[in-house]
């Protein structure tokens, strides 16, 4: 065959893959708005969920092999589109044939053994190429226990289990791959990420970032505040901290070295800014409704619960931007480049409904999420259609695009919770829930301290290199029970392993979020970690908070919460001169060692320990003679000694 020949047939098979790809990515997309809007029992249709969450993975799958293959020659793109095709046959018999397969499921006949077991394989081998080695060694190394187990001494062993009867559970019960993560993931987290395709098709992203720079463009530290802002905003609905830097980052990032950030710093801001956007309500990317699927309670109970620790991280980012740039001498953003708030309101004041809409579904009508998000985006849609922004505006072709690039968008996270229903499965299964939970509260010997500080070290190095999203799922499966075991408040656990998963983004040796804003500023990976943890300081901080002090999480009477938030902000405050370096001037260390102990002390939630409360106390005493000693040195001293 001939070179020619050879480059013809790559893109005609390119091609025909492409289409595929993209069918397969609107009918991804399609098939979770219809399941969310219920039309199949509108329709008078009668189907186990199972069917649907089958059906959803297979979409996947074959979306993902197909994808892979299409950027493939030779041996491995034929070796993809068979496992792609695979992928869509054995989930597409799951999913006609679950009825009539859930009445033999008991007896693990050899063809559910064997198309079970493909399945499982070949999820795992998407989530390989797709996320990479190490959520795939976390999933593989479930697997491999599954069928070692029963030899482990000790709580850690398993019961035994046939190879027969783990295949065709792993596959088809509703309590492993096709459980909790998978519904979830295909009923919720793909209309969020549609709504945030079409904001960022109509123009909505522009919105936020121009209202960031009208808002604080004319500020000291003005371009760090935009990028927290923008990206907070942002980074709430879009699902992945990565793709929040990579989306915001291009315009934020140059905009603040060009002020005068260094590129280490202004990517350590974009990084934090973005990954915050997973803590922040009222969609905290995708891991809220996770979590109030595993704590049974109502959706809006766990965005009350995040709301304050989120904003008392972005305070702390806020302040530390702005000394940041007062010791710096960083000028506001040029003039010419703030657009009047009124215009931009005007121009985009529509853009608030779809929020406005959820915010009124969840709270005001009980609405489920999937619900509130389909009525946000009836708004959003019309006005997208109708009014746009700028250049944007969607019509027919933007629209699909919209619901394609869904669908693409989607199935990293879908196979990650495919992947993490598979650990679910095998902690059921083997009994391995129950014994890593003794484990951990033994290595805690029941001080919830020790087991606090063994459960954030575990989180974040279970998080290196995986999605929020994933390691969520697989710390609220191990780690968080051991926590409400020793008396930890459900929300509370819940939230902290959350926490700390987050934090694997900015924490060297694996901080994907740091890595990729290091790209973009041109600044060395590690070192923009490791400034990203210094800036970030309270979210290490934030989820021993919480735990120790409901109040953290609205828990408590208004005057015990009005007191906690009030000292909280203050000991941030007054923290964050100690970290950055600077009052009003630059500070030696003995000075910002003194600042920093003034806020931990007003930092100290009052129950943790009896007497605690007069930390409260003497940290708010330092602190009023810290700032009482600087503004008489440099403001009045001065003074009398030019009258004198």
């Amino acid at each position: 065959m001939t070179a020619r020949h050879s480059d013809t047939l790559v893109m005609t098979e390119n091609h025909w893959t492409a289409l595929v790809v993209r069918g397969l990515a609107i009918a991804l997309t399609l098939t979770s708005i219809v399941w969310a809007a219920d039309l199949p029992r509108t329709l008078g249709a009668s189907l186990y969920t199972e069917q649907f969450i089958v059906a959803i993975l297979g979409l996947t799958l074959g979306l993902a092999y197909f994808k892979i293959a299409s950027d493939q020659r030779g041996h491995s793109f034929w070796v993809s589109l068979i496992a792609g095709v695979l992928s869509l046959g054995i989930a597409g018999y799951f999913a006609f044939y679950y009825a009539d397969l859930v009445t033999v499921m008991a007896f693990t006949p050899v063809h559910l053994v064997v198309l079970g077991g493909l399945i499982v394989l070949l999820t795992i081998e998407a989530l390989r190429r797709l996320v990479g080695w190490p959520l795939t060694i976390v999933v593989s190394s479930f697997l491999l226990y599954s069928f070692f187990g029963e030899y482990i001494p000790g709580m850690l062993s398993s019961r035994p289990i046939s190879f027969e009867r783990l295949w065709v559970y792993l596959s088809l019960d509703p309590n492993a791959m096709l459980g909790m993560p998978l519904i979830v993931a295909s009923t919720i987290i793909i209309p969020f990420i549609f709504m945030g395709q079409l904001l960022k098709a109509s123009g909505g992203s522009s919105f936020f970032t121009d209202v960031s720079l009208a808002l604080m463009g004319r500020y000291r530290g003005g371009p760090a505040k935009v990028s927290i802002t923008a990206s907070s905003l942002f980074g709430s609905i879009s699902g992945s901290a990565v793709s929040n830097v990579a989306t915001t980052g291009i315009m934020t990032i140059p905009m603040m070295t060009k002020a005068g950030y260094t590129p280490r710093v202004a990517g350590a801001i974009e990084a934090l800014a973005s990954s915050g956007g997973q803590l922040m309500p009222p969609v905290m990317g995708a891991a809220a409704f996770l979590m109030a699927e595993f704590l049974q309670v109502p959706y809006g109970d766990v965005i009350v619960a995040a709301l304050v620790p989120s904003l008392l991280f972005y305070i702390a980012l806020f302040i530390q931007a702005h000394l940041e740039a007062a010791r710096r001498g960083i000028a506001p953003v040029e003039a010419s480049l703030i657009p009047p708030l009124l215009t931009v309101l005007a121009k985009g004041w529509h853009f608030i409904l779809p929020f406005a809409v959820l915010i009124i579904a969840l709270f005001r009508f009980n609405l489920s999420p999937e619900a509130a998000v389909l009525a946000a985006l009836v708004p959003l849609i019309i006005s997208g259609f109708v009014l746009g922004y700028d250049d944007h505006r969607l019509d027919i072709s933007t629209f699909m695009k919209a619901v394609s690039a869904t669908g693409t968008s989607v199935v990293d996270i879908i196979t990650i919770c495919a992947g993490a229903g598979l650990v679910i499965g095998v902690l059921n299964i083997t009994g391995l829930g129950f014994g890593l939970t003794l484990a951990l509260v033994e290595v805690g010997d029941g001080n919830p301290v020790i087991l606090l500080g063994a459960a954030a070290l575990i989180s974040l190095i279970l998080g290196m290199g995986m999605p929020t999203v994933g390691v969520y799922v697989l710390l609220a499966t191990l780690v968080a029970p051991a926590l409400v075991e020793v008396g930890i408040q459900p929300m509370a656990a819940h939230l902290f392993v959350l926490y700390f998963g987050m934090l694997s983004m900015i924490t060297p040796p694996v901080a994907l979020a740091a890595f990729t804003a290091a790209s973009i500023s041109r600044s060395e990976p590690m070192r923009t970690g490791l400034t990203a943890m210094r800036l970030g300081w309270i979210a290490y901080l934030i989820p021993f908070l919480f735990v120790a002090d409901p109040a953290f999480i609205l828990d408590g009477t208004t005057g015990d919460i009005a007191l906690t938030l009030t000292t909280a902000v203050a000991g941030v405050w007054l923290a964050s001169m100690g970290v950055i370096g600077y009052v009003n001037q630059s500070i030696l260390w003995r000075w910002r060692v003194l600042f920093m102990l003034s806020g931990f002390g007003l930092l100290l939630p009052s129950p943790i320990f009896p007497g605690a409360e007069w930390s409260d106390l003497a940290g708010g005493l330092l602190g009023l003679v810290l700032i009482a000693w600087f503004y008489l040195r440099l403001r009045l001293l001065p003074r009398l000694g030019s009258s004198g």
